[in-house]
């Protein structure tokens, strides 16, 4: 682990301050916006995480970006896009980043779901990503619920196969349709700060988050935040071989030209670019079956996060 001016090649990265390793027996559910407990954080510290991925060429991206700044986060990956894109989960694991699971297919409307149905999700979900993988080692006991869509009948079978279910502290709504890079750091950086500390809930599957993730780094370096890492208890293996990767064609793997030209949004300058970059994901999700996911339509978890407020009065 690569602490603030550790960071090869980068004296002033923001780094990863500490690492937490947490254990299902200690913590069953985390995350302020649905649960009472949440994990030991100190003022000013963050945990950073990834929902929906892999997907190219946003996962990559990101950890381009995330592998520049020395910081390590958790991904919570779906099933069928470890099945997909195997090389970026063991990318992911090999430098140094937390996996756990996310479902198999990302049902909506995860909390109305059977028993039978949820289990086959969350079974799977691991399975999948432990073949990514190739060593079972890996994978960390944590599951985050597509949609924070929390039930009974989740939180049961979760308990029994000794998984920690992650909710989150905050979040920057960069699921939204046309929303940009700018906001989605806006929304993070501001929301974090009322809070002080926390998890911050990510998607690394769209363009507009690999956009505005610099701006959050380097916005949590300047006001003084830390990031932690969170890992399972116990060992897990150093490295992972890396799998065979055929030539990637353009649109997997490197960003799309129209995305380049769109990326002064970020300072507000490109006023097309929400228009420009849903074609970008419409072109790739004709390519990609996975890519359905770039444009899922999310729950609203700032009202989710207000409605369980309410309830615990």
């Amino acid at each position: 682990m690569a602490l603030a001016g550790e960071c090869p090649g980068n004296p002033n990265a923001l780094g990863t301050s500490r690492v937490l390793a947490i254990s299902p027996d200690d913590f069953s559910h985390i995350g302020s916006m649905q649960y009472k407990q949440s994990l030991p954080l100190a003022d000013h510290e963050v945990v950073i995480t990834f929902d929906d991925g892999p997907l190219p060429p946003y996962s990559n991206i990101i950890l381009d970006t995330l592998a520049s700044q020395c910081v390590k986060v958790t991904y919570f990956l779906v099933g069928e896009m470890a099945h997909a894109y195997p090389a970026i989960v063991r990318r992911m694991f090999n430098e140094g980043h937390t996996l756990g699971t996310h479902s198999q297919d990302h049902p909506l409307g995860f909390e109305r779901l059977g028993q039978a149905r949820v289990e086959r999700e969350i079974d799977g979900g691991i399975a999948s990503v432990d073949a990514a993988l190739g060593d079972p080692k890996a994978l960390a006991p944590f599951f985050r619920i597509p949609g924070l869509g929390r039930s009974d009948t989740v939180e049961n079978y979760t308990s029994e196969q000794h998984l920690v279910i992650w909710s989150a502290d905050v979040v920057a709504d960069d699921w939204f349709r046309h929303i940009s890079a700018q906001q989605i750091a806006k929304r993070a950086i501001s929301r974090l700060e009322e809070k002080g500390r926390g998890i911050l809930l990510l998607h690394d599957i769209h363009p507009a988050t690999a956009m505005a993730l610099p701006t959050i780094l380097k916005e949590l370096k300047q006001r003084g935040y830390h990031v932690v890492q969170v890992v399972a208890a116990g060992e897990r293996p150093a490295t992972l071989p890396e799998t065979m990767i055929t030539s990637p064609t353009p649109d997997q793997e490197a960003w799309p030209r129209i995305l380049k030209t769109s990326a002064a949004s970020i300072s507000g300058t490109a006023k097309d670019e929400p228009a420009l970059r849903h074609r970008v994901k419409r072109a790739l999700a004709a390519r990609h079956r996975g890519a359905k996911l770039a444009g899922m339509t999310e729950p609203d978890y700032v009202k989710l996060n207000r409605n369980w407020q309410l309830s615990q009065f």
